[in-house]
């Protein structure tokens, strides 16, 4: 099979598209014949070694996989063979096959294409983990969304909407914006131009937004926090911009507010049972019209390095899925 490998930590150029032999399951694993596979922007770190987890190598990166069982392990038995499913992972799902533990893998509802199934495992999952397990986000409560246009951005918009929070979207520039709008967002600021903390309390009357997701980090994280509510709860789900910010901790005492750390690749492997119930309102919302995937594009694997550039100069609106 053909599989996208990083046999060392560097540049993305470095990746290679080579073939490597077939997957065998052991007795709790299945072998899934990969249809589609998210890109997310941990994947552009983890092959960096700029990642919180790094695999041994060689690997194929790429975590949010959907496609076919193709072979089952002696105990697996809620699955067949030839059924569509959805898995979730750190690593392994840019290429032809990749092996799963059964207990991670998830029947595609009938409803549901495999481009659409590749870009809700993480995206969606973390989202929706980090606004009802870890924020407890409730109707009419005012959520700001940092990186609004990116994946993870964009599920966060709509499982709020879903909730029924008011939503204010941040992000780079007015094309983004307006993508967000077409999303669900209420309210909108390009922290490119407007100032961030004043636009938020504007934008609420001078109370500040209840919960803030941030993917995003850098410099936008210190005037995010400053925007909070009394009682507020601050959402750290990544990174992208670039450093890891250092919060003045006077700003938590005196907002009387929450940091929470938003990690859904632990939750998954550590609390697999509320997981599994996440995702089971996840496809029913899905179903319902509630969720909706947005597609930047599909890209062959061969194209893996062009589309992780499109990601890190951030050029992408909602996700790109990779076709092996």
């Amino acid at each position: 099979m053909k599989a996208v490998l990083c046999k060392s930590f560097g540049p993305i150029d470095n990746l290679t598209i080579e073939d490597i032999p077939n997957l065998k399951p052991s007795k709790n694993e299945v072998i899934i014949d990969v249809k589609a596979c998210g890109l997310n922007f941990p994947d552009t770190l983890i092959v960096q070694g700029k990642y919180q987890f790094k695999p041994e190598f060689p690997f194929s990166p790429g975590g949010e996989i959907s496609g076919v069982v193709k072979q089952i392990g002696a105990d697996v038995k809620h699955l067949k063979v030839g059924d569509n499913v959805m898995y979730g992972s750190v690593f392994g799902g840019f290429s032809e096959e990749v092996k799963a533990k059964a207990g991670d893998v998830f029947k595609m509802p009938p409803t549901m294409d495999f481009t659409t199934a590749a870009s809700s495992m993480l995206t969606y999952g973390t989202s929706y983990h980090a606004l009802v397990n870890r924020a407890n986000l409730k109707e009419g409560e005012t959520l700001l969304v940092l990186g609004a246009a990116g994946g993870v951005g964009t599920a966060a918009i709509q499982i709020a909407k879903a909730l029924g929070a008011i939503v204010i979207a941040a992000a780079s520039t007015e094309e983004k914006l307006q993508f967000c709008k077409q999303n669900g967002a209420d309210y909108t600021i390009n922290y490119s131009s407007e100032d961030l903390k004043s636009k938020v309390k504007e934008l609420t009357n001078g109370k500040g937004a209840d919960v803030i997701y941030d993917p995003v980090g850098d410099k936008f994280s210190e005037p995010a926090l400053r925007a909070i509510a009394w009682k507020g709860r601050y959402l750290v789900v990544g990174f992208a911009a670039g450093d890891i910010p250092k919060i003045p901790l006077n700003l938590v005492l005196l907002k009387g507010c929450q940091i929470v750390g938003v990690f859904w690749g632990a939750f998954f492997k550590n609390e697999a049972q509320q997981n599994t119930e996440n995702f089971m309102t996840i496809v029913k919302w899905f179903a319902q019209g509630k969720l909706k995937a947005q597609i930047h594009g599909e890209y062959p694997l061969e194209k893996v390095v062009e589309a992780m550039y499109a990601m890190i100069n951030k050029e992408v609106k909602g996700k790109i899925v990779l076709i092996p």
